[in-house]
């Protein structure tokens, strides 16, 4: 057992935990959660016995620690030998080993046999191999030394350092920031089957609600323990916030909105997106909103307006990298074919270097086509976000410098206030971007993405480093986005909330994966062994059956030309229900402010004014009956247009 007993730890002249308990049974998977900067590497850090404690203690009784370092590791050695090294034991047993063989004698060489055996030395450099392959590492990869790894790579070896260790109390401090969403589920296997006791610090919830039994969440400066994984925690959270806050009114008169808004039409309009999107948008809000309220970001998209369709069209494109040296350019996918539309929300699947991010570069012009049709709108508007992004900020510059080069036009307050939205506030705004974290650079690039207006948004992994409370602000701002999405990401949450069809990018090809994301989870327990890279390799989409006298591309010419069409019906109907969702918005915005102030305890003191707002409700009441009815009809002819286009 783990006791934490009136722990007081610090970080310079800030107090992070004061009086904190705890407890941590042998075996038990903890998930450590809390805002960034609250404390959570420093306790880690106490537990490992690193960090001595202002006041009270950490008794950890005698047993093998592992932690996660966070130093990017150096050497020449091969990646499997950096990994087979984390075992103390074995390496002593190796090298007691090859001393008693050096002298000759036989009673020692048949003891440090003896213990290289119990050390399981035998079947060490293969289980280090099969580490490495289930966090992404290939054959070759393998052999290859550690100095010639990227930084997101060497963190993979230090990860499976940390798993080839034999320990009883795993320490990982943000295992799954540099993993792709295969490798993520294959630790969280991992994990589930080890003995081990477990205390984790990640932002990703999905990976926590897997693997935790037990939460301690940092709050108020304490150590607070809830069963279950981050959404447990969340929801516990959030009902007792709901229990000692009532300043979430406007809140719930949009809820009670939402409500009403579903319970009228859902009988005559169950398919129309509308009232579907409210549907879930009350899912979204209803329990989570005290907790929410408080998390101090929060944004939103703005509509997309008049957009074409569709905004990128690729036919049998190569996507890669240009010529080199050798003249030869550097195919990674061929014979891709997708069309991103106006409502188009997809997330791309597939493991890191399997061309997710080549594939969204090609998309958006970064990279250029090296064989087929690509055909990208000239009119739309893309908000692309990737981690060059992110780094290319302009270190000495600080928030506000960046978004008046990016709006130079528009007045300081209006950009701080802004800025605000993203959590830089006061000072924070004026602060240099050089010595940020990597999350706050991440909020300042989704702030300048946001305030573009996109389209078409191409996110490419946008929340590693991002903290809890940002990745929520950003799930809930992309589900109500009604532009189109494509979205790399490892987050299962995010994936989940936001996109409705997926892409899966292996074998050189990229294909529709038809099912969700415990279908791809259960597809990459069973799928099956990969050969050469390329069209028609192993484990490939099956190629579309042929038929006699069309190709595929009259096929998908013609395809094309029926889509073009229904879209030039659909253009003046969509702008029309476009329009009157503006004008929804508008007089259900006002009807909330109105309600909110006849809520207020002295709203009925003056008479006359209470009388006005009755009657200017009325007015808006009947005005919204009409505009939703009218909306309903045009929802019911799009309906008509696209079955009659259908059969």
């Amino acid at each position: 057992m783990i006791r934490i007993r009136g722990l007081t730890l610090g970080r310079g002249a800030r107090t992070l935990l004061e009086d904190a308990d705890a407890a941590i049974a042998p075996g038990e998977r903890i998930a450590l959660i809390g805002d960034n900067g609250s404390g959570k590497s420093t306790l880690l850090a106490a537990i490992a016995g690193d960090l001595s404690p202002d006041a009270g203690d950490v008794d950890v009784p005698p047993m093998r620690i592992a932690r996660l370092e966070q130093a990017m590791p150096r050497g020449a050695q091969p990646a499997w030998r950096f990994v087979l090294e984390a075992d103390a034991a074995l390496m002593r047993a190796e090298v007691a080993l090859a001393a008693a063989e050096a002298g000759g004698d036989g009673r020692a060489i048949a003891q440090a046999h003896d213990d290289f055996i119990d050390c399981d030395g035998p079947s060490a450099p293969a289980r280090a191999r099969e580490l490495l392959d289930g966090l992404g590492f290939g054959p070759d990869e393998a052999e290859r030394p550690v100095d010639a790894f990227s930084g997101g790579w060497k963190m993979r070896l230090n990860l499976a350092r940390v798993l080839m260790a034999p320990a009883e109390l795993l320490l990982l401090d943000e295992p799954t920031n540099h993993l792709d969403l295969d490798a993520v589920l294959w630790l969280e296997r991992r994990l589930m089957r080890s003995p081990a006791t477990i205390v984790v610090v990640s932002h990703d919830r999905d990976f926590l609600d897997r693997v935790a039994q037990v939460t301690l969440a940092i709050e108020d400066r304490r150590l607070v323990r809830y069963a279950g994984g981050y959404s447990a925690c969340e929801q516990a959270r959030a009902e007792r916030a709901a229990q000692r806050q009532r300043a979430i009114v406007a809140q719930q008169v949009r809820i009670a909105h939402l409500h009403a808004f579903v319970e009228r039409f859902r009988a005559k309009a169950t398919k129309a997106k509308q009232a579907q999107s409210r549907l879930k948008a009350l899912e979204r809000i209803e329990v989570l909103a005290p907790l929410r309220a408080t998390r101090g970001i929060d944004f939103e998209f703005a509509p997309v307006g008049d957009c074409p369709d569709p905004l990128v069209r690729m036919e049998d494109v190569a996507c890669g990298y240009p010529a080199g040296p050798d003249g030869e350019a550097r195919p990674v996918l061929r014979d891709v074919s997708l069309t991103v539309g106006r409502g188009s929300r997809i997330g791309v699947l597939g493991r890191n270097g399997a061309g997710k991010t080549t594939l969204i570069r090609t998309a958006v012009g970064e990279l250029a086509s090296l064989a087929g049709e690509l055909q990208r709108s000239r009119t739309v508007r893309i908000g692309y976000f990737a981690q060059q992004q992110v780094d290319a900020l302009r270190a000495g510059d600080t928030a506000l410098a960046h978004m008046q080069r990016l709006a130079p036009e528009e007045r300081e307050q209006v950009l701080r206030d802004w800025l605000g939205r993203f959590a830089f506030r006061g000072d924070d705004a004026t602060r240099p971007v050089g010595p940020m974290s990597g999350g706050e650079r991440a909020r300042l690039a989704l702030a300048m993405l946001v305030w573009r207006k996109p389209q078409l948004l191409v996110l490419d992994e946008p929340t590693n480093h991002l903290d809890a409370a940002t990745r929520d602000a950003l799930a809930d701002a992309l589900a109500e986005f009604d532009g189109a999405l494509l979205l790399v990401s490892h987050d299962r949450y995010l994936l989940r909330a936001t996109v409705d069809a997926f892409v899966r990018v292996a074998d050189g090809a990229a294909a529709p994966f038809d099912g969700d994301l415990d279908d791809y989870a259960a597809w990459l327990l069973h799928k099956p062994v990969t050969g050469p890279v390329g069209p028609g390799a192993h484990g490939a989409a099956p190629a579309e059956p042929a038929v006699p006298g069309v190709s595929r591309r009259d096929e998908r010419r013609a395809a094309a030309e029926q889509r073009a069409q229904r879209a030039a019906q659909r253009r003046p109907l969509q702008k029309q229900v476009d329009e009157i969702e503006r004008e929804l918005a508008r007089l259900e915005a006002r009807i909330g402010e109105i309600d909110a102030r006849l809520a207020e305890p002295d709203a009925y003191r003056d008479g006359a004014a209470a009388a006005e707002l009755g009657r200017e409700r009325g007015m808006l009441q009947k005005a919204r009956d009409v505009a939703e009815e009218r909306w309903l009809e045009l929802s019911a002819e799009l309906e008509a247009l696209d079955a009659d286009t259908a059969g």
